[in-house]
């Protein structure tokens, strides 16, 4: 559920945008890079916080 969440931010944003991401949970840690990738978006980066939440920063295809 979560990734659809993101995809539907990364579908209001125009192609080669950035957005970033917090998530928690671990499912969720391994399945929103994954999908973003092979949706071909580039995942710029992926930080563990302090507080046991994952930053990310997804840059748009395109």
């Amino acid at each position: 559920m979560t990734f659809v969440h993101v995809r539907l931010a990364l579908d209001r944003l125009p192609a080669g945008a950035k957005l970033g991401v917090l998530l928690r949970g671990e499912e969720a840690r391994r399945n929103v890079p994954r999908t973003a990738l092979d949706q071909g978006h580039q995942l710029l980066s992926m930080d563990d916080l302090a507080d046991e939440t994952t930053r990310l920063v997804i840059q748009k295809k395109g």
